[in-house]
């Protein structure tokens, strides 16, 4: 095997070089009108061991035998025009410098040229019988393309040699693209047809190569309701090294709702984070647990991890020990409304960042009897992390707030505006540590976020309950909220309220039809049925209140809110009043004290 490896690239040589000869020949015959006279040929074979060992010096120089024919493609075509001409002017560096009598300047213009034409047709001859032999006559299963012809071409290049898949058309959300062909496979249509076009093309499957959370996809998921055909789409890259496979998947609902990935400072974070002590409060729930595996993959030094939840701390040290045994964490069961325990803990370890994502968020249970407890956590819990993050000498401390918090209609909003106030306050206190706050709306697949419960519903055969027919919400993926807190965190000023470009809202009613598409169901099968709002629930979330504004930042995704004359809480005061309120405070007398605290908090 080794001998036949080493002889390879000789042999190719070799096949390269008589193609040269005939290109050559062929130059003499194109000069002369196909008639070449004696002392012409006598020439020309005088030149071929130059020609031979300049093209030979050519192709070597450019590295041309390093390419596998079978995946040649337009890079390994420009390197071998590289090749070719790097040739040409060595073949005449040489004829000239011999002073080759009577030799024809016309041919030395030629040859590169023809060379290129029959060495490049050589492979594009061996990359296309290769694809037939690999492919078989049947061509693997066949399968539709969905996007613009970019998005498509891509695709293409991404099933090349694949053994499953087969693509027999293309459809296009673009109108003028609808007859058109690339890489010699046509569009058939447009993405309202697709469930007609995949049935007339015997397709089992569409491939949706449009962006994430384009219109597109969604629109591809709505028109095929009720066929057999898979939607598919192509691994994210940040998929490639968690799987085996780099060919079609399912789709799922973060292809439909996500977006282009999040660009961050990678050299600052790792600045920040690297070597460094990162201390996570509600390191066991959705958000907290994304910052955790986030903070690792920057090489954090020491992971300090904090939640109220014996059973997710466990389950977080199982997953992190395995990615990332080299990692020093430290896993804490621990109740952030308990000042003390919080303190020993951050002076122990007196961590560099502290990431604050312990809260209560469920709007109606914090709505009704439960409101103390919004009070308790969401405030002083915020209070006892951000003082006791400046008292162990922090640089950074980081709280995570949300929309719900904007014009709040319910006690849990109106209790992460009051905790963004306490972290303002205190940021006037501790002059080491910067503090910011950042807020965004609703995460997909989070723990108490709607689409696990429509999951559910589907899954037990419906119906799926909805609120309201208008009720929208603006939606992201995990990582993409992990990322950005991050990435907050370490451009953000003390006292600044960071707001996340949340895209564009989604209907509610229109994510609980797209889960039971993806499903495999149609809304004959699973019925929606509407609810009513809850308590304290509104129609649409604000990122930003009435008399606020925002200001860019360097990262496109993230803004910083600005408001004019906003409110100052008194700390000592808000303190006293959750101490003395008691076990069980009056919801009216409870929520008319944090409309004092929180002006443009309106109960509903």
């Amino acid at each position: 095997m080794g001998v036949q490896l080493r002889r390879k690239p000789v042999v190719l040589l070799m096949v390269d070089l008589a193609l040269v000869l005939l290109a050559g020949w062929a130059a003499f015959w194109l000069r002369f009108n196909f008639d070449i006279p004696r002392e012409f040929e006598r020439l020309a074979l005088l030149t071929s061991p130059l020609c031979l060992a300049g093209y030979a010096a050519g192709l070597t120089l450019a590295r041309v035998y390093r390419q596998v024919w079978s995946y040649i493609g337009l890079p390994e075509l420009r390197q071998l025009a590289a090749g070719m001409v790097l040739g040409g002017l060595l073949t005449a560096a040489a004829v000239l410098m011999l002073r080759v009598p009577w030799f024809p300047r016309s041919v030395l213009l030629l040859q590169p040229m023809l060379a290129l034409i029959f060495l490049g047709a050589a492979r594009a001859g061996w990359r296309t019988f290769s694809e037939h032999r690999t492919l078989g006559p049947s061509g693997g299963r066949r399968l539709v393309i969905v996007g613009l012809l970019q998005d498509a071409s891509d695709a293409l290049r991404a099933l090349k040699g694949s053994h499953q898949w087969h693509p027999v058309g293309i459809v296009s959300p673009e109108a003028a693209e609808v007859g058109r062909s690339i890489q010699n496979v046509r569009v058939l249509g447009q993405t309202a047809a697709l469930a007609d076009i995949c049935a007339a093309a015997q397709a089992e499957a569409a491939l949706i190569a449009s962006p994430a959370g384009s219109s597109a996809r969604r629109e591809a998921l709505m028109s095929v309701a009720g066929s057999r055909v898979a939607l598919l789409t192509m691994p994210r890259p940040d998929e490639w090294l968690k799987t085996e496979s780099t060919g079609p998947r399912k789709i799922e609902l973060d292809d439909l709702l996500g977006r282009t990935p999040v660009q961050l400072d990678e050299a600052g974070l790792a600045d920040l984070m690297s070597g460094q002590t990162v201390l996570v409060t509600g390191a066991g729930g959705s958000i907290g647990s994304e910052l955790c595996r986030q903070v690792a993959r920057f090489g954090v030094g020491h992971l300090v991890l904090v939640d109220v939840s014996e059973f997710a701390v466990y389950q977080l040290e199982q997953e992190l020990r395995e990615a990332h045994p080299q990692m020093h964490g430290s896993y804490y069961t621990a109740n952030v409304r308990e000042i003390e325990r919080l303190r020993a803990i951050s002076l122990k370890h007196r961590p560099a960042v502290v990431l604050h994502a312990a809260a209560y968020k469920h709007v109606p249970l914090m709505e009704e009897l439960n409101e103390i407890e919004a009070l308790r956590t969401n405030v002083m819990g915020t209070l006892n992390a951000a003082r006791v993050a400046g008292e162990c000498g922090a640089r950074r401390f980081v709280m995570i707030s949300t929309d719900k918090a904007v014009n709040p209609t319910n006690v849990m909003g109106a209790s992460k505006r009051l905790a963004e106030l306490m972290v303002q306050g205190v940021a006037g206190e501790y002059d080491r540590t910067q503090y910011v706050s950042v807020r965004f709306g609703n995460v997909l697949g989070s723990s108490g976020s709607v689409v696990p419960l429509f999951v559910r519903q589907i899954s037990r055969g419906g119906p799926v309950t909805v609120t309201h027919a208008e009720i929208v919400r603006f939606f992201m993926t995990i990582p993409e909220a992990a990322q950005l807190v991050l990435q907050a965190g370490l451009m953000g000023r003390s006292g600044q309220i960071f707001v996340m470009d949340m895209g564009e809202p989604v209907k509610i009613v229109d994510l609980a039809r797209m889960l039971i598409r993806l499903s495999g169901r149609t809304e004959h099968e699973i019925p929606i049925s509407y609810t009513g709002l809850r308590p304290g629930e509104k129609l649409y979330e604000e990122l930003l209140a009435d008399d606020e504004t925002t200001e860019s930042t360097p990262h496109p995704k993230l803004r910083v809110a600005k408001t004019a004359g906003h409110h100052q809480a008194d700390i000592e005061s808000v303190i006293r009043w959750i101490g003395d309120a008691g076990a069980a405070p009056a919801g009216d007398s409870l929520r008319r004290w944090l409309r004092s605290q929180v002006p443009e908090y309106t109960p509903r």
